[in-house]
This record gives structure tokens, sequence and C-alpha cells, in this order.
């Protein structure tokens, strides 16, 4: 089931211009931060109920997604996780059409091994994990199939 309703476009101007360019294009452009892939994920804030969409980096396996809350090693975790831990069905963008996914944080071992994808696919995450002292969620974003 797509996410409707009113888009409210990030403060930030980097991740605004980088959804833009990206949904513009049809995945075409904009698919690229510091020279790594990312995906766009929709999803609806936690207080507002508004649209909002995120470019985070592409963490793929199998079809299966892995969306990891470093913010760049802060202190708190980004804004877009509490709001998918509230409402965990989100759409995703790789390439020219969303299709929806339903989140959900792992643990244990199986938090490992997307840890590991994670930092394979984009390495400066080992050093955010080492600049903080909380615990950085991964998240993995599995498809919705059938309707």
């Amino acid at each position: 089931m797509p996410i409707t309703g009113d888009y409210v476009a990030s403060s930030w101007k980097m991740s605004r211009d980088q959804v833009a360019g990206y949904e513009a294009s049809g995945g075409r452009t904009h698919r690229t931060i510091v020279g790594k892939p990312v995906v766009i994920v929709t999803y609806r804030g936690r207080t507002t109920g508004k649209v909002r969409k995120t470019p985070v980096m592409r963490v793929e396996h199998d079809g299966v997604y892995a969306i990891v809350a470093s913010l760049g090693g802060a202190a708190h975790n980004p804004q877009w996780y509490a709001s998918i831990v509230a409402d965990p069905h989100v759409m995703l963008q790789d390439g020219p059409e969303p299709a929806d996914y339903v989140a959900r944080e792992v643990h244990g071992d199986e938090k490992a091994l997307w840890w590991e994808r994670a930092v394979a696919a984009f390495p400066p995450y080992a050093g955010y994990r080492k600049k903080t002292t909380r615990e950085i969620p991964v998240l993995v974003l599995e498809p919705v199939t059938g309707a």
C-alpha cells in the first residue's frame, strides 16, 4: 500500500535536493552521496503524520535492504528512526519506481551480519560506530509481497 498524503521536504538542503533530483530523474541521477549509491526511503512522520523522504546509503542483499541510523556517529538517532519504528511500513526507491517494504530492527547475530554488509557498502560506518557511545540501530526492510 503506497504512502500517500502531504509531503514535507527535509529542512536539510542536501537531503531535499538529493530526493528531488532522484525522483525527477526516475533514479537515473542523484544516485550517489560521496561516490556511494543511495536509495530513497519514504515514511510517515511520527508526530506530524506527514510524508517524509530520506536518502540513505544503499545496503542490499537478495532484495532485502538495511538502513543504518548512524547520523554520522552523532550522540542521538536520526529523526527518521523513531518515525519508522512507530510505523514500519515504508516505501523504498532503488531505481525508477518505489516499492512497499516493512522495516524491523535487527539485533544480535542478524545485526552483526547486516552491520558487516553495511560497512562493506559504506566503510565510514565503521568510524561512526567508534565516534559514538550509543548503539547504532540497523533496520532491515523486507519487500511486501502479494496484495
